[in-house]
C-alpha cells in the first residue's frame, strides 16, 4: 500500500502548532505515555539500526535538583517546572548491541577500536533520533522544550559516571508536559527554500 500525506491538521500538531515551550501547565505526564513515546522514537531509523539514544525521564524534584547545578541560570526555572525533563545520550558504545540489533550481517568489528568512527556514529545517529524523540511527542499530544544551555560533562558525571552508564555522552536536554500557549511569543522566523535549498 503507497503511504498518503497526512491530514493537515496533524501536519499542524507535529510542525505548524509544534512550538518550543519554557512555561507549562500544572499536568502530569503518566508513566505509560513516556514508554510510547520511546517504543515510537525507536521505530525511526539509524545507520546500520544502530539505536545509540539513551534517555533518562527526570520526574522528581530530587532527580531535578541533581541537575540544577549543571544548568545555565536561564534554564533553572524552566526545568523545575517542567513536569518531565528528559537527557538523552548517546551511548559511545552502542556498537556491542549491534550483533542484536544488526544480525544479518557482521557489524560491530567495524568500529571496534575505532573511537573517533564510534563516537561520530553514535553523536549523529543519537541526535538523528533526538528530532524522532520530538516528533514523536508532539504526535502523542506532548509539548516539548529542548534544552541546550547546560554543561555536558556536569551531567555526565551527576548521571552517567557509575560503571554501568560510563560510555554515555550526554546531548541535549528535552522539557516535556502540556505547554501554556498562552505564554508563547510570536513564532520566529525561517529560512526560506530559496535561501536554503538547490534542485540540481
Amino acid at each position: 500500500m503507497t503511504a498518503q500525506a497526512l491530514p493537515q491538521t496533524s501536519l499542524a500538531q507535529l510542525f505548524h502548532q509544534g512550538r518550543s515551550f519554557a512555561y507549562w501547565q500544572n499536568k502530569d505526564v503518566p508513566d505509560e505515555l513516556l514508554r510510547q513515546l520511546y517504543d515510537l522514537v525507536s521505530l525511526g531509523p539509524t545507520s546500520k539500526n544502530c539505536s545509540p539514544l539513551r534517555l533518562l525521564f527526570l520526574r522528581s524534584a530530587e532527580a531535578k535538583a541533581k541537575l540544577i547545578p549543571a544548568l545555565a541560570a536561564g534554564n533553572v526555572a524552566k526545568v523545575e517546572a517542567a513536569p518531565v525533563t528528559a537527557i538523552l545520550a548517546y551511548d559511545r558504545r552502542f556498537h556491542d548491541r549491534l550483533p542484536m540489533l544488526f544480525p544479518h550481517m557482521e557489524a560491530r568489528t567495524d568500529f571496534v577500536g575505532n573511537e573517533p568512527l564510534r563516537e561520530e556514529t553514535a553523536m549523529r545517529n543519537g541526535s538523528l533520533q533526538g528530532g524522532y524523540f520530538i516528533l514523536a511527542a508532539r504526535a502523542l499530544g506532548l509539548d516539548c522544550g529542548p534544552l541546550s544551555g547546560f554543561d555536558n560533562d556536569a551531567v555526565d558525571r551527576l548521571f552517567f559516571s557509575d560503571q554501568a552508564h560510563h560510555a554515555y555522552r550526554s546531548n541535549f536536554l528535552c522539557n516535556l508536559g502540556y505547554g501554556d500557549r498562552t505564554r508563547l511569543r510570536e513564532r520566529l522566523p525561517r529560512l526560506s527554500f530559496e535561501d536554503c535549498c538547490q534542485l540540481l
